[in-house]
């Protein structure tokens, strides 16, 4: 062919220019990464009536009759507390594992607990405050997100603020670190929220 004179043939196209312009055609969405969050969640409405059942068969109970003993819920500062009142050590004792029965009747996980020491109160009585941990700390993010890392799955970690999300482009790997997260032992509940 001649310079400067034109071609009657069609020009070929680049094979990647017209699949290109094939699936914008088509508008075929790219495939989002999956994620789930990690959270670590108390369900108080839960907590207030294991509270008031706790009280309920402290004041029915023979064992428990005299002894000045009873469960509150409170708060100090930003966090929930249960206070837990009698006259001796051995009766807060006592009252701390009739309340724990109740928590756990109401499937309200015994790990979120955090129990202080028993200390002597005024009029010669004991009292024990516990505190309800919600939210998942620093460094327990830190521990998780280091813990998803090390089993090399194809997956992102980020901590966002008391919980954590966990995002990959296989939702069967985020089932498969659901599962392993669900065998490790972080000492406080986990809960697996906003699954999509």
């Amino acid at each position: 062919m001649q310079p400067g004179v034109k071609s009657t043939r069609p020009r070929r196209r680049c094979l990647a220019t017209v699949s290109a312009k094939f699936w914008a055609w088509l508008r075929i969405p790219m495939a989002k990464d999956s994620s789930f969050d990690v959270v670590s969640e108390v369900d108080m409405q839960e907590v207030r009536n294991a509270v008031d059942q706790a009280a309920r068969e402290i004041t029915q109970r023979y064992d428990f009759k005299g002894t000045g003993s009873s469960v509150d819920l409170g708060t100090e500062g930003d966090k929930t507390t249960i206070t837990i009142k009698s006259n001796t050590d051995q009766k807060v004792k006592d009252v701390g594992k009739v309340l724990e029965e109740k928590l756990i009747k109401r499937k309200v996980a015994t790990k979120a607990l955090q129990k202080g020491d028993i200390q002597p109160a005024a009029g010669g009585t004991a009292r024990q405050v516990i505190v309800l941990n919600q939210g998942i700390s620093s460094d327990k993010a830190r521990e998780i997100v280091k813990f998803v890392k090390d089993q090399k799955h194809k997956a992102q970690v980020a901590i966002q603020g008391d919980q954590v999300r966990v995002s990959s482009k296989s939702r069967d790997v985020l089932q498969e670190i659901i599962a392993e997260l669900k065998e490790r032992d972080f000492g406080i509940p986990l809960q697996f929220v906003n699954y999509r």
